[in-house]
């Protein structure tokens, strides 16, 4: 892709996602995830309905009226995007791949993450860390992120997602807010996402396709497995095959759920031709 097309396509990214921050996904955001803490603002007479115990009584001896003590949420938070870059990504039936919606979904987050004056950080990975943007803010560092969701080819085609969150424990000693978006076509990260989650607040964001739920009867089929580079031919107008497919998938699917909600972790399910919208908008308002 050239750099003309590039920035085309990133500005267009920009304002379809931005627009949804802007007027939707900011105001649920900031309810959702609160800042560290209450910090101290000012000093200001007491008004009816005030609460008796934010009175600040050394102020109101000196003054010999009442006077309270203001607090402010201290909203500053890290945002963190985990995104799986692996060949399973680039699967797609309804003529839109999986990577493109996870793209969109990042990139909403980003903007609703700057919006409350947040800093925002990316991990890009396969079956190891392909890239890591350390957490900033600002525009700029955001459509930096939404360039690399676009344009960035990872070395592997493969998924380790225990790998992933280990590099998450080490690099980020504070708690952050985590999107982790993915297919979750792997296993084995319970460990690790239990650690993990006992520091940040992390959410697992699943996209998958329909395809991926239920194999169609289309007789023998040559198929690509994008995690291996593999091609098999795959009769799938058996039925004992498509039974199997469907077992593997759906205990994929299984672990994913149980185990994000067995670590405390959030837990989003959108298919490619939904509206990431409304389920993430349906989750904001569930927490």
């Amino acid at each position: 892709m050239d750099t003309k097309d590039l920035l085309k396509k990133v500005r267009k990214i920009e304002i379809k996602t931005r627009r949804l921050s802007d007027h939707i996904f900011s105001g649920e955001y900031h309810t959702s995830f609160k800042g560290r803490g209450m910090t101290f603002s000012e000093v200001r007479p007491y008004q009816y309905g005030d609460d008796i115990r934010a009175i600040d009584w050394n102020v109101t001896a000196r003054y010999n009226e009442a006077h309270v003590k203001v607090f402010e949420e201290e909203r500053e938070l890290t945002m963190m995007l985990m995104v799986d870059i692996s060949g399973s990504e680039s699967f797609g039936s309804k003529n839109q791949f999986k990577k493109d919606i996870v793209t969109e979904i990042a990139a909403t987050m980003a903007f609703s993450a700057t919006q409350n004056n947040d800093k925002i950080g990316l991990i890009l990975f396969s079956d190891q860390i392909e890239l890591y943007i350390p957490p900033k803010k600002g525009r700029s560092h955001v459509l930096r992120i939404i360039r690399e969701l676009i344009e960035f080819h990872p070395q592997s085609q493969k998924t380790d997602i225990a790998q992933a969150l280990k590099f998450l424990s080490s690099t980020q000693k504070k708690k952050a807010i985590v999107f982790m978006i993915s297919d979750f076509i792997s296993e084995d990260y319970e460990h690790t996402l239990k650690i993990a989650s006992k520091k940040h607040d992390i959410t697992g964001i699943r996209v998958y396709d329909i395809r991926e739920e239920k194999m169609p009867n289309l007789g023998m089929v040559s198929m690509l497995d994008a995690e291996t580079g593999e091609t098999q031919l795959i009769n799938t107008g058996s039925k004992t095959v498509r039974i199997n497919y469907e077992k593997y998938y759906h205990e994929k699917v299984k672990y994913f759920k149980e185990t994000f909600s067995k670590s405390g972790a959030g837990v989003v399910n959108t298919r490619v031709d939904e509206s990431y919208v409304t389920k993430l908008l349906g989750y904001f308002k569930s927490r």
